[in-house]
């Protein structure tokens, strides 16, 4: 057995709208099928930027515009996001295994990721959500919403909600269940549907869990042995988006501290990421790996990507 294996999904492994996604997860289940089929017990989660904006916006606009439709609360969008996406991931590796002979499911589980009530995160919103537009239209939309907009890594304004930090996956046990039986599973997809503890049981909350972030508090507890982050850059660099900019190929915890402290790291892009995997490796002791998709299994023999190290 090759070890278990938390693979965090970024948003170019998926699509803008579901056509465009039914196309993009083939080449994704590809590569979560060649894991499986290497020997690893695979645990799969994605982002839900997107997909969670488009759903929140179309919901908002048919209820403000008489179409009949409630208003949703964004809890309920972020498990929508979790069902569709879910869906076109578990068809597209099911038929990945099948094709490589493998006799091995692949479910997704809806799961719900708690959160601290008081979580300073509530009160200052900082996860990017949605499509981006310039300044002018995001200006706009701010005044007619109250919606909050900031520049996203200097690729234009996007919408930012809360994003507590991940504390509990509450079905880490199911989880676990189907990964030691070797299915693959599909879990706390878009971060998880952030959800509080009251005295009447969960109840869940506005806001959207980092995906990089829910990923690697579920490696944790699951007690994988690595955390793979694919994204659609082959390495962190440092300096990046200036001509001093250079690929990085390993980072110790050390590392990361002191170049997270400097602000090399775009938060809402890379920032996560690299805290994501600095908390995996502070705790567990294993590796973590962010890596392009397309070249993860080269990255997992250390060719390709940049590693985490204690």
């Amino acid at each position: 057995m090759a070890g278990r294996i938390v693979v965090a999904l970024g948003g170019n492994a998926l699509g803008n709208t579901p056509e465009e996604q039914l196309r993009l997860v083939k080449n994704t289940a590809d590569v979560i099928a060649a894991l499986a089929q290497r020997g690893y017990e695979v645990v799969v989660g994605h982002g839900n930027g997107p997909q969670v904006g488009m759903i929140n916006l179309a919901m908002s606009f048919s209820a403000q515009h008489g179409g009949g439709t409630p208003t949703m609360p964004f809890a309920e969008c972020g498990a929508m996001t979790q069902g569709y996406i879910g869906y076109h991931l578990q068809q597209a590796v099911g038929d990945a295994l099948r094709a490589r002979g493998l006799d091995k499911g692949c479910a997704s589980i809806v799961t719900q990721v708690a959160v601290d009530a008081q979580d300073p995160g509530f009160a200052h919103p900082s996860k990017p959500i949605g499509g981006f537009c310039s300044r002018e239209e995001a200006e706009a939309a701010a005044q007619k919403t109250g919606y909050t907009f900031v520049e996203d890594a200097g690729r234009g304004y996007r919408r930012v909600v809360p994003s507590p930090r991940p504390v509990r996956i509450v079905e880490l046990g199911l989880i676990e269940r189907l990964c030691r039986a070797g299915d693959v599973v599909i879990a706390a997809g878009g971060g998880g549907i952030p959800v509080i503890e009251t005295p009447e049981g969960l109840r869940g909350v506005d806001a959207v869990i980092d995906k990089d972030m829910a990923c690697s508090l579920l490696a944790r507890q699951l007690h994988a042995d690595t955390l793979l982050i694919l994204t659609a850059v082959e390495r962190v660099y440092l300096d990046f988006n200036t001509p001093r900019q250079r690929a990085v190929e390993e980072l110790t915890l050390a590392d990361c501290e002191r170049y997270l402290a400097e602000g090399q790291f775009a938060p809402g892009s890379m920032r996560p990421k690299i805290e994501a995997c600095a908390d995996f490796v502070r705790e567990t002791g294993g590796t973590a790996v962010i890596a392009a998709l397309s070249r993860a299994a080269q990255a997992l023999e250390g060719e390709s990507g940049t590693r985490i190290v204690p």
